[in-house]
């Protein structure tokens, strides 16, 4: 097991290698939504890559260095098209999104009481973990590992809102897996694209109760469609419902 931890540590490996062996929180929307996007590779967009970059800027810097961007306010542009063209790129981030990042990063650096929090000692960054979690192994890797503690860097639209876009967009059920797989609790350190405001939230039981619910249904989904024992085919699924 300690091999496979190892190799999930490269990005390559965690998304597309070992690491399509396990589940994780990301396959929860497909095994609940769209199921026939169910580990089909997905392309990047604009928030993948902002994303990445903000926890790079904060967790791997050494990996941020390597980040590209194109000097235009669109990607409409024969420069943007261009510059995909001549680096062999299927996306990339405009000037304004690298600085709003740049930003957001050496904002959340700035306030103590974070960066106490996210760089204190012993605190280990990027870490993966494998578990059988409800009776399937499942894979995830945690932003910050502390002796006592997970902690999750997020971005938000509207920090005020955080507590209910949390489950649309399933942190809860990241939350559930995590903690099962780490056996420590988790927080979520956010700050808000526009405001620059920050919060720490603490997952309650009810949270933790939802995101299990989700993995529940998600593992029943599973079973039904994709294991080896599975009784129907996505193929053949078809939604029913009352308008």
């Amino acid at each position: 097991m300690k091999d496979i931890i190892d190799k999930l540590r490269d990005d390559e490996e965690y998304y597309r290698g070992v690491g399509k062996n396990y589940l994780s929180n990301s396959d929860i929307s497909s095994l609940l939504g769209n199921k026939n996007m169910f580990k089909k590779d997905k392309e990047d967009n604009k928030n993948f890559l902002v994303g990445r970059f903000f926890h790079q800027l904060l967790l791997e810097p050494e990996k941020a260095k390597d980040i590209t961007f194109v000097d235009c306010k669109s990607r409409n542009t024969k420069m943007y098209k261009e510059f995909l063209i001549d680096n062999e790129l299927d996306m990339a981030m405009l000037k304004d999104e690298y600085d709003n990042t740049m930003n957001l990063a050496s904002h959340m650096k700035k306030n103590i009481n974070i960066f106490n929090e996210i760089y204190a000692d012993g605190n280990q960054f990027e870490v993966p973990m494998v578990a059988e979690v409800n009776g399937h192994m499942w894979k995830g890797k945690a932003d910050i590992v502390t002796n006592t503690k997970l902690i999750d860097l997020k971005t938000t639209s509207n920090i005020r809102d955080f507590r209910w876009s949390a489950k649309k967009y399933n942190y809860d059920s990241q939350c559930y897996i995590y903690q099962e797989l780490f056996g420590k609790p988790l927080e979520f350190i956010v700050i808000d694209k526009t405001t620059m405001e920050m919060g720490v939230f603490e997952p309650s039981s009810d949270f933790l109760l939802s995101g299990e619910r989700k993995v529940d249904d998600a593992i029943d989904v599973y079973n039904r469609f994709f294991s080896e024992d599975a009784t129907e085919s996505v193929d053949d699924f078809i939604m029913y419902d009352i308008l």
